[in-house]
């Protein structure tokens, strides 16, 4: 059973809202003359609306360019706290923003705007960074429920109960701008910590999932990535026996710590159901592979899984990578585990994640004879087509010969 944050509801404030204004009025008796270029700023664009379609698996990242990232904490101060983790790791820029909507009740299932709204800000400032939302698939979600109330629950999933919670959350994602949020959806199934849990009914659990994924990508703008996420090993039940097949999974993850006691690394890649049948499952799917959560945790600060999972995840490239950073399993909110904490900054610490592309030579911008450029400001320019200048022989008002 792996360790999980609270699902304690917190209450968020309420971000300003920017407020655009253009204006624009050009009254001129002069000569001017638009002066081709590109400008800064980009149109808005008015995209047709997508036919829903299964979404298509991202490519496996660049080994130049992991995506990784950290769980640091519920609401905004998870996304303040990546900036500081950054810091700490020399300019290692975190490009996986991690957290879970609340499995208490429906109405959190469903995603509040005043929850997501931090997190999409973050996304949408940067076009190379991830957002990964732990979505529950059933409310009540940690109230350990019997098998028989799970069973029924799941049942109810698969015959469409429940299709309007997620239809109402894929809303608010595309209506927040973030429509390509990698949902890792009802994770650690093959467990017994969630009401989400597969074992109970792994039928109407495949079915359900197949059935919450279908009205996800049913939104109009939707790019959705969906995670089949297990724990390591057999647990409960082999998470193979729920998985719900390829054309409802985008990525196949795996939760990994440090577990259990006196485990050592090498088991942990072999044992029935462990990483390295993780990985060839992946590979015989077709499927990019993932790690919502690992860290330590059984084994206390130990820096040799902290080594050898790091090496796993290099030569395994991972779509993405997100860290579990409290005690006892991270490495910089805790301090714990000092020798794990020393081998994740080392290894870590000043990496390229965005490699710095080639320098390219200034252009000379086109200046017709005689002009003097006029500075409109980026979004006029743009709609121009480019700068306007005027011309210094604009009162010289000859008549071309007629021909």
């Amino acid at each position: 059973m792996n360790p999980r944050r609270s699902q304690r509801s917190k209450r968020l404030g309420r971000r300003g809202k920017r407020l655009a204004l253009v204006a624009a009025g050009i009254v001129a008796s002069t000569a001017v003359t638009a002066v081709p270029g590109n400008a800064a700023g980009k149109a808005p664009t008015d995209d047709p609306t997508p036919v829903p379609a299964p979404a298509q698996s991202p490519a496996p990242a660049d080994p130049q360019a992991p995506a990784i990232g950290a769980y640091l904490d519920y609401g905004p101060r998870g996304v303040d706290r990546m900036t500081e983790l950054s810091k700490w790791l020399d300019g290692t820029e975190l490009r996986v923003g991690h957290t879970y909507l609340p499995g208490d009740r429906w109405s959190n299932i469903e995603g509040a705007p005043r929850f997501l709204e931090s997190w999409a800000a973050w996304r949408k400032a940067k076009d190379d960074r991830m957002f990964v939302l732990n979505v529950p698939m059933l409310e009540r979600n940690e109230d350990r429920l019997g098998d028989w109330q799970v069973r029924a629950m799941l049942r109810q999933g698969a015959a469409g109960l429940f299709d309007e919670h997620f239809r109402v959350l894929a809303k608010r994602l595309v209506d927040l701008g973030v429509p390509d949020t990698v949902i890792v959806l009802g994770w650690e199934m093959n467990g017994t910590t969630y009401t989400h849990r597969c074992g109970p009914d792994p039928e109407s659990w495949k079915t359900y999932w197949k059935r919450i994924v279908t009205t996800m990508r049913s939104v109009p703008g939707q790019k959705f990535k969906f995670d089949f996420t297990p724990n390591r090993g057999r647990d409960a039940i082999p998470w193979t026996e729920c998985y719900p097949g390829d054309d409802s999974v985008d990525i196949i993850g795996l939760d990994s710590y440090d577990q259990p006691s006196g485990v050592t690394f090498d088991q942990q890649v072999t044992e029935e159901y462990g990483l390295q049948h993780h990985v060839d499952f992946a590979k015989a799917h077709k499927k990019p592979i993932s790690y919502p959560e690992w860290g330590l945790f059984r084994n206390g600060d130990n820096d040799e899984y902290m080594r050898r999972m790091l090496k796993w995840m290099a030569e395994h490239k991972p779509l993405y990578n997100t860290v579990t950073d409290y005690c006892p399993h991270g490495v910089w909110q805790c301090k714990d585990n000092p020798k794990s904490t020393k081998v994740y900054r080392e290894a870590l610490s000043g990496l390229p994640v965005n490699p710095t592309p080639k320098p390219t030579e200034p252009t000379t911008p086109v200046r017709p004879p005689l002009c003097s450029p006029l500075d409109l400001g980026d979004w006029v320019e743009y709609w121009l087509g480019g700068k306007l200048c005027l011309r210094f022989d604009w009162w010289e008002r000859k008549e071309r010969p007629r021909a």
